[in-house]
C-alpha cells in the first residue's frame, strides 16, 4: 500500500481527522519504534471539518503503539491460578458458546453480562446490542460510557425529550461567551480548545468563563476563573439564574411558547442569593455577578462541560441546571449558543446512537418503551417479546451481581475496568469471583487480563473499517490501513460469530462492516438520530457528515446547514414539543469532607495520556512527557502537614489507599487535592486513583461520582516524620476556605 488513508483519531470525543501513510516510500529508510516495528506516518487531515488539520500529541503519536504488546491469539485457562495457553479460535468460541448456553439454561439470560467501550466502532456496538438485547433477550449490556457521558444522556433526554448535543464546532467561532464548567478542555479536548482560544484572542469582546477547582491551562486562558468548592456547581448555576431573574434578563416569549415547568424553577432559584452562593461556592460575590453579567450581555452563550459535571451523584441535575440557563435566556437553536456536552471517548456518541447502555436500544430508543421494543423485534426478525422490558445491569450492578453470584458470564471488551472502576479493591474482589470472564482487547498485558478465563485478540482502529461519531454528531468513516496482527478479529465479527453459533444465523448473516452499517442506519430511520441517508460508500465519497441525515434529505441544497444544530425550530422531542425546566436544589457531594477525612480528592486526565495507559503507556514520547503520577496540594495545606515538594504522601479514603509524590502548587484550591487517573498496577506501585473513589451515583444516570471523595493525607518521606510515625499521624484539621 502506498496511498494515504483517511481515518479518525481513536482517543477523545473531539473526533479529529487523520491521514495515515505507510512507514516509508520505496527506497527510503523506514522509521521504527523502540521495538523495531515500522511506524506509520500520521498527520492531521486538513479536509476534516471538525479538526481542520490540527492534531494533538496523542493523535500525532498514535501509530507508535499499533504493533506494541499486542494480543495475537486466543488464550484460555480453566482457573485464574493457571497460566494461559494458546488455543484456536474454534476451541475458544466453543468454550464461550457452551458456557453461555449452560448459563442460559441454569441461571437464565440475565446472568449474562457484557461490558463494552466508547472505543468500539458503531458496527461493534450495534452487533453487540443485537446479540445481547435482541437474540439473548437480556439488556445486560453496559459500557464505560456509563462512567463518562451517561449524565449528559439523561440530562438531554429529560430536558429535550431525546439525547444529542444540539451544537456544532462552528459555534466555537460564533459565540459571544463561552461558559466552561467541569472541563479542562485545553488538556482533555485540545483541538476544540485551540479553535475556541484562537477565536477569543482574535475577538477581545468575546468572554470565556471557566469553572474548576483547579487553575488549569484552560483556566489560564479565561477572562474569569471561578474556583468553586467541589460539589457546588448547582449552587453556582442557580446563583447566576437568580441574578438574571432579578435583573429581568430572561426571554419571556421563549419561556412561554417553548418550555414548561418554569414556575417551579423560578421558585427554587429565589433562594440562591449572591451572598449565600458566594459563601457556599468559596468565591466572591463580585465574581459571581461578573459571570452573570457576561451571560446577560451576551446574545450567544455556548456552555461546555465534561467529566467534572457528569461524574457526580448530581450529574443529571447539574446537566439540566446548565440547560435551564439556556432555556431561561432563549440561548439554544441558534449559531454560537447552546448546551454542548463534550464527549469523552471517540465513539461514545456512536454508542448512544446504537443503544450501548443498559437502558437504551438502537436508534435512540428505550428498553422501557413497548413500541420501541416492537419496532426492533420486527426489524431484527425476532418473535414478539424477545427484547426484555427490564433495564439491564449498569456498570456497578454488574460488579454487585458478581458479588451475589447472580452473574454467570461476564464479557468485557475494549476497556480496562480493573483500573477505571470506582472502589477498585471491591471491584477487583468481585472480578475474582466471576465464574467465567471473557476479555476481548487489542493489547496484552492489561490489568483486567489478570481476571480473565478467555482472552480474545481484537483488531483495533487501524485494522478494521467502521464509523465513529464525535461530539458534534459528525460521523466519520475510519478505514483500515493494515492487517490485524496474528489472528485478531474485529469486535463485531467476534460477536456475530458467537451469535451464529448460538443459532441466530439469519440475524448475523454479515460478511462485511458495510452490511452491518447499512442495517444500523435503517434502524435509525425516522428517529431523532436519523442516519438513513448515510452509508460507508457515501462517507467515503463525500467525507464526514453530521446527523440528522435522513434519506429523504439527500440531494437538498440546505441538508448540511440543517444538520449543524438541533432545535432551530424550537420544537423538542417531548410529548408536548416543549423543553422542560428542572427545579433542583443543591445536595452537594455524596461524601463530603469531615474531621477524619478533611480533604476532597478530585482526579482527571493529563494532556498526553489516555484512560488507563493501555495505549499511551507504550508510546515513548508521551511517557517522557508524563512519566509518573503525582498529587497536587495547595501550599497552605502542604505547610499545615509539613509536606515539601516531591515528598511522598499517602492518601487514604474509607475504601483504600494510594501514594504519590507531592506537587505543591497554588493551581489547586485549599482543601482540595488532585491526582491523575491514568496509572494502574502495571504502570506504578499503589498509585491507583480509583482505589480511593466510591461508587455512589446519580439516581437518574447511574454515573458514579468519580470526581470527588473524602481523603486524609499522611506524609511519608520528609524531614519531619518517619514512616512509622506517619502511620499514627492525626489528620489535619478542616482546611481553610479560599
Amino acid at each position: 500500500m502506498t496511498d494515504s488513508t483517511k481515518t479518525l483519531c481513536p482517543y477523545c470525543g473531539v473526533g479529529c481527522g487523520l491521514e495515515v501513510s505507510p512507514p516509508a516510500a520505496a527506497g527510503k529508510a523506514t522509521n521504527r519504534d523502540s521495538q523495531g516495528n515500522p511506524v506509520w506516518k500520521v498527520r492531521g487531515d486538513k479536509a476534516h471539518p471538525s479538526s481542520q488539520g490540527m492534531v494533538c500529541v496523542k493523535g500525532a503519536t498514535i501509530a507508535e503503539a499499533i504493533a506494541k504488546s499486542r494480543l495475537r491469539y486466543p488464550m484460555v485457562r480453566d482457573s485464574l491460578n493457571e497460566e494461559f495457553r494458546q488455543v484456536s479460535w474454534e476451541e475458544a468460541l466453543e468454550k464461550i458458546v457452551n458456557r453461555i448456553q449452560t448459563v442460559r439454561l441454569t441461571q437464565g439470560a440475565d446472568a449474562i453480562c457484557m461490558y463494552g467501550s466508547g472505543q468500539f466502532q458503531t458496527e461493534d456496538y450495534y452487533i453487540a446490542q443485537k446479540l445481547m438485547k435482541g437474540c439473548l433477550g437480556t439488556n445486560n449490556f453496559d459500557a464505560n460510557s456509563r462512567l463518562c457521558m451517561s449524565s449528559a444522556v439523561s440530562g438531554y433526554i429529560q430536558s429535550f425529550g431525546a439525547d444529542g448535543p444540539p451544537c456544532c464546532y462552528e459555534d466555537l467561532e460564533q459565540t459571544d461567551c463561552a461558559f466552561l464548567i467541569g472541563t479542562n478542555t485545553a488538556e482533555c479536548h485540545p483541538i476544540v480548545f485551540n479553535r475556541l482560544n484562537k477565536y477569543c484572542k482574535q475577538n477581545r469582546n468575546v468572554k470565556m468563563v471557566v469553572v474548576d477547582p483547579r487553575y488549569t491551562t484552560t483556566a489560564e486562558a479565561a477572562d474569569l476563573h471561578l474556583a468553586i468548592h467541589p460539589g457546588t456547581d448547582i449552587d453556582l448555576l442557580n446563583g447566576i439564574a437568580h441574578l438574571l431573574m432579578r435583573w429581568g434578563c430572561i426571554d419571556l416569549d421563549f419561556i412561554e411558547d417553548c418550555t414548561s415547568n418554569f414556575p417551579a424553577y423560578a421558585e427554587v432559584i429565589q433562594d440562591y442569593t449572591p451572598e449565600m452562593v458566594a459563601q457556599k461556592c468559596g468565591i466572591s460575590a463580585a465574581d459571581l455577578e461578573t459571570a452573570a453579567r457576561y451571560w446577560k450581555e451576551s446574545k450567544r452563550v455556548l456552555s461546555m462541560w465534561s467529566m467534572g459535571v457528569n461524574q457526580s451523584s448530581e450529574g443529571t441535575a447539574k446537566v439540566r441546571t446548565i440547560i435551564n440557563l439556556h432555556l431561561m435566556t432563549g440561548q439554544i437553536g441558534k449559531p454560537g449558543a447552546g448546551p454542548f456536552s463534550l464527549t469523552g471517548q471517540p465513539n461514545a456518541m456512536g454508542g448512544r446512537e446504537a443503544g450501548g447502555l443498559a437502558h437504551l436500544l438502537p436508534g435512540y430508543r428505550s428498553v422501557k418503551n413497548p413500541q420501541h421494543r416492537a419496532e426492533l423485534e420486527q426489524l431484527w426478525g425476532l418473535p414478539t417479546g424477545s427484547i426484555s422490558s427490564e433495564t439491564g445491569r449498569n456498570t456497578w450492578e454488574i460488579i454487585t451481581g458478581l458479588e451475589s453470584g447472580e452473574v454467570g458470564v461476564l464479557w468485557i471488551a475494549a476497556t480496562n475496568p480493573a483500573v477505571s472502576m470506582p472502589d477498585l479493591e471491591r471491584t477487583k474482589a468481585a472480578l475474582l469471583r466471576s465464574p467465567f470472564t471473557i476479555y476481548q482487547d487489542a493489547y496484552y498485558p492489561t490489568e483486567t487480563a489478570a481476571y480473565a478465563h478467555v482472552l480474545l485478540p481484537a483488531a483495533q482502529w487501524s485494522e478494521k473499517t467502521g464509523v465513529m461519531t464525535n461530539s458534534e454528531r459528525r460521523v466519520t468513516l475510519c478505514s483500515a490501513f493494515r492487517q490485524p496482527p496474528g489472528e485478531a478479529k474485529a469486535d463485531w465479527e467476534i460477536f456475530a460469530e458467537v451469535g451464529r453459533r448460538l443459532g441466530f444465523t439469519e440475524q448475523f448473516a454479515f460478511s462485511a462492516a458495510t452490511q452491518v452499517y447499512a442495517e444500523f442506519t435503517k434502524v435509525t430511520r425516522d428517529r431523532p438520530c436519523d442516519m438513513s441517508g448515510l452509508s460507508h460508500e457515501r462517507l467515503r465519497a463525500e467525507g464526514p457528515q453530521q446527523w440528522p441525515c435522513p434519506e429523504s434529505e439527500l440531494g437538498k441544497s440546505d441538508r448540511h446547514e440543517k444538520a449543524k444544530r438541533l432545535y432551530t425550530d424550537f420544537k423538542f422531542h417531548t410529548p408536548d414539543g416543549r423543553a422542560k425546566f428542572a427545579a433542583y436544589h443543591s445536595r452537594g457531594l455524596a461524601e463530603p469532607p469531615d474531621p477524619q477525612y478533611p480533604y476532597v480528592l478530585t482526579n482527571g486526565r493529563l494532556y498526553g495520556h489516555w484512560h488507563t495507559l493501555t495505549r499511551t503507556g507504550r508510546i515513548d514520547k508521551i511517557q517522557q512527557m508524563h512519566p509518573n503520577p503525582f498529587i497536587e496540594i495547595h501550599p497552605r495545606d502542604a505547610a499545615s502537614l509539613k509536606i515539601n515538594n516531591d515528598d511522598w504522601v499517602e492518601v487514604r479514603s474509607r475504601r483504600g489507599k494510594a501514594k504519590f509524590p507531592a506537587k505543591v502548587t497554588k493551581a489547586i484550591a485549599p482543601g482540595t487535592v488532585f491526582v491523575p487517573m491514568h496509572w494502574g498496577a502495571l504502570w506504578a506501585e499503589q498509585a491507583e486513583a480509583n482505589a480511593l473513589t466510591h461508587p455512589e451515583s446519580c439516581p437518574d444516570s447511574k454515573q458514579p461520582e468519580l470526581k470527588a471523595c473524602a481523603v486524609q493525607l499522611i506524609p511519608l518521606s520528609n524531614n519531619f516524620f518517619s514512616y512509622q510515625e506517619a502511620e499514627q499521624y492525626d489528620p489535619a484539621p478542616s482546611p481553610i476556605s479560599v
